[in-house]
């Protein structure tokens, strides 16, 4: 499965030591180099940025339609517009995004959106977390921000 992934959600399962959910999941995971940077060079010493930056399953690529990515860049940051402009390119079965203005430009652009809950509601699917309830309580504690009503509703669908 081709997914491209955007910074939130490397930040945030690396956060929380549950990046190896994407490889056990995805396998192979593409990101832009707007991504990298935001990261691994800019995020160096944070949780997961070491971690993503010697992981051989997670392949950096240049975005190839700059136009693209600099009109998605009119409203999304950098890495967004270029995780959407990837994804597109290399025709990606699921990008992964957090934010409601760049999974909504997903849709737009015919692109399957998942967050970093859904990843977690899919771990606990494939038997490779015990508790979603566990890793947001993680994730609120690292900082992670999400509508009340948006963690209920994955709670719900995780059975918890």
């Amino acid at each position: 499965m081709k997914v491209v992934s955007n910074s939130s959600v490397l930040i945030a399962l690396g956060g929380i030591g549950r990046l190896e959910v994407l490889r056990a999941k995805f396998g192979q995971i593409q990101i832009p180099d707007a991504v990298w940077r935001e990261v691994v060079e800019e995020g160096g010493g944070r949780p997961g940025s070491v971690e993503i930056a010697r992981a051989d399953w997670v392949v950096r690529i240049a975005v190839a339609d700059a136009q693209l990515a600099r009109v998605l860049r009119q409203h999304l940051d950098d890495g967004e517009a270029e995780a959407l402009a990837l994804a597109r390119e290399k025709g990606a079965e699921r990008v992964l995004l957090d934010e409601r203005p760049a999974r909504t430009t997903a849709k737009t652009m015919g692109l399957v959106p998942l967050g970093t809950l859904g990843i977690l509601i899919l771990g606990k699917r494939n038997g490779l977390i015990p508790s979603v309830k566990a890793e947001t309580d993680r994730l609120l504690a690292a900082g992670f921000r999400v509508r009340p009503e948006v963690l209920a509703q994955a709670l719900a669908a995780a059975g918890e």
